[in-house]
């Protein structure tokens, strides 16, 4: 190969590839039919809202102040009480599903609120479902703010206390409503892209071995950059065509609000594409089998972003040592940038460090990507 550079010859290798790409129906499959289908599977199948909780409601007391607190569970905007009974009748109904909790206002309730001053002191039974730790997690502080936010409200309508009691009211910045579809759709299409950049460009090398044309390309004066770059070149534009589609099929489907610019997004995209299409080519390098490849990238690439990005799993709950290795996956970079373009606007201040670290992670794909091309050639 030469490592003069031709326009001609160049624009001749996009045009080969770029024909191949519209032969492949595959191509098409994983860049426009798969996206379309995780941004509905997590922007309605995947909910990790909190509001809402169902739960059974055992009272038993009959006195006023046990029903007036039991009044204030079924009417919480935190909860839905789809049964009342005993602890026996609703056990069966937590352990099935149909409930994730249940609230026990303990017999004597009326009595201990008559007999101390502070009502605040009054006691009640929350039993979760251990089996979901983060909804048991949810439930139980809830219940908690449900029974000391009427406990302060008898207090006061009372006159038990000196000075009227302080009331919160929690403001949530950028997603009042803690709608999880808000973060959950943006970071999709992190996902998107990764399957776009890197599981499409494994294949590309690893296709040319395959079908023998590889030997043909070598008997050619093409230069390796020129070669690398026809391969990359097609994929990123489809790429950015991609995560284009998912972008306004996120605002106008979903209705997930898109405070930054379209500048911003697309400069953060191709900063994403740079490592992720340097991923793929090494990938496509390194194994003269296209399944391989694939499952290489599945491995290596796609899975990393489901679980340690930070998409579905906070990191700074995962372990220390997990934290660390999730600095080694490119999209942990770019999850926050896409959640903040989306749902808060452009934060330079954050997008440029995370871009920095994606391009860094981009050249050295790339170089290894050309030194594994060359010796697979030599």
């Amino acid at each position: 190969m030469s490592a003069a550079f031709n326009p001609r010859r160049f624009g001749a290798m996009l045009v080969k590839e770029s024909l191949q790409i519209a032969r492949d129906p595959s191509t098409f499959l994983i860049a426009f039919v798969l996206p379309m289908l995780l941004l509905f599977l997590f922007g309605y199948g995947v909910n990790l809202d909190t509001a809402r909780s169902r739960i059974g409601l055992s009272l038993q007391d009959n006195s006023e102040a046990a029903h007036s607190l039991a009044g204030s569970f079924q009417t919480s905007q935190w909860f839905e009480v789809r049964a009342t009974g005993s602890v026996s009748e609703l056990a069966p109904q937590m352990v099935g599903g149909q409930i994730r909790g249940i609230v026990v206002i303990p017999d004597g309730f009326g009595r201990q609120v008559a007999k101390g001053a502070n009502t605040g002191g009054c006691d009640i039974q929350v039993l979760t479902d251990g089996s979901l730790p983060n909804t048991a997690s949810f439930i139980g502080a809830y219940a908690e703010g449900v029974r000391a936010t009427w406990a302060a409200a008898r207090a006061s309508d009372r006159r038990t206390t000196r000075a009227p009691p302080i009331q919160t009211a929690p403001r949530f910045w950028f997603n009042p409503e803690l709608k999880s579809r808000y973060f959950l759709v943006p970071g999709s299409i992190a996902v998107v892209m990764t399957m776009v950049g890197t599981l499409l460009t494994s294949l590309v090398i690893a296709r040319e071995w395959e079908r023998g044309t590889l030997e043909a390309i070598m008997a050619t004066p093409v230069g390796m950059i020129e070669f690398i770059a026809t391969k990359v070149v097609p994929y990123f534009a489809l790429a950015l065509l991609s995560m284009t589609m998912c972008a306004v099929l996120a605002v106008t489907v979903f209705g997930v609000p898109f405070r930054g610019s379209p500048f911003a997004l697309f400069v953060i995209a191709s900063a994403f594409l740079f490592p992720a299409l340097g991923q793929g080519l090494l990938i496509s390098a390194a194994f003269k089998n296209q399944f391989v490849a694939s499952q290489v990238a599945l491995l290596s690439a796609f899975l990393p972003t489901m679980l340690l990005s930070g998409f579905l799993f906070e990191i700074s709950s995962m372990p220390k040592p997990i934290q660390a290795i999730t600095y080694l996956v490119p999209s942990r970079y770019l999850i926050p940038q896409l959640q903040t373009v989306f749902i808060a606007g452009d934060d330079w201040s954050l997008f440029l460090p995370n871009m920095a670290a994606l391009i860094g992670f981009g050249l050295l794909f790339f170089v290894l990507a050309v030194r594994a091309t060359r010796r697979r050639i030599a």
